[in-house]
């Protein structure tokens, strides 16, 4: 005890204390604080919201309101999630050219960059599906004939059997999926644009919308040199069936009529 209290009283006892002290606080601060690349993230995505928010003051404001939250001409974007922001931007649904029952696809104005920065500002007003990434919807390893059953239950009725689109009711219609990119058709079975029902994680798992884009581009690429000849917009026995009937009846019925022409004037003479 006398040995240590000696120690204690050594002038450069405290100078050893102090130095431990700090050796340990340094420790500490090294463990917990937040990493740089972390801070560089956030830093990063500070300025995607920023860039993001003055793209959408001069191309999406006029309609959507400044802040998102919506007017008489666009509806609130609160919470729509930046998945919503690429797939209409993405596919220059947006902006909108002028209003109507629904807006086509047109011409994209937007490089993916500036897409990126208007979803970050839009996710940032309120949680929403987020983007897909490359491992969510690319077909790699899917199941082609899972897809088939699955497109066939919940998508043809309204895209048709192969995804050539069809018309809907009051003006409206389902577009083609042929070309689409996989992504942008992920994105709107997350999101459900416009007259789409959407189909969230909850519904239908990331992997059975992989299964329907992998049966979407095996159609895609197996009718683009169809063997059998005209496709008749592969409706299937609808369209057959019409062809048959137009074409097949009336060629019996000028076949009808011929005979019965050949048979009175053979009887005049």
């Amino acid at each position: 005890m006398k040995k240590l209290s000696a120690r204690r009283r050594h002038p450069l006892a405290a100078l050893v204390v102090l130095l431990l002290a700090l050796t340990a606080t340094g420790g500490l601060y090294a463990a917990l604080a937040p990493a740089p690349k972390a801070q560089a993230d956030d830093s990063n995505q500070s300025l995607q919201i920023n860039e993001g928010k003055k793209l959408f003051s001069v191309g999406c404001a006029s309609c959507h309101g400044m802040s998102g939250q919506g007017s008489s001409d666009g509806p609130s974007l609160v919470g729509v999630g930046s998945a919503a922001v690429d797939f209409q931007v993405g596919t220059g649904r947006m902006p909108a050219q002028q209003p109507g029952a629904q807006v086509p696809k047109h011409k994209v104005i937007y490089t993916q960059g500036e897409i990126n920065q208007l979803a970050a500002f839009i996710a940032s007003l309120g949680p929403g599906p987020a983007a897909p990434t490359k491992d969510q919807y690319s077909p790699s390893g899917a199941d082609i004939g899972r897809g088939g059953e699955l497109f066939r239950t919940n998508c043809s009725q309204c895209h048709n059997f192969i995804g050539k689109g069809g018309a809907l009711t009051e003006g409206k219609s389902a577009p083609t999926l042929k070309g689409v990119d996989p992504k942008h058709i992920y994105e709107a079975m997350l999101t459900g644009p416009q007259n789409m029902p959407s189909f969230p994680d909850s519904t239908m798992p990331q992997e059975n919308k992989a299964d329907i884009i992998a049966y979407l581009n095996e159609v895609d690429s197996a009718n683009s040199d169809n063997p059998g000849g005209f496709t008749l917009g592969a409706i299937g026995p609808v369209s057959e069936g019409l062809f048959a009937w137009v074409f097949g009846l009336g060629t019996l019925l000028g076949v009808a009529v011929w005979i019965a022409a050949r048979t009175t004037k053979a009887k005049k003479s």
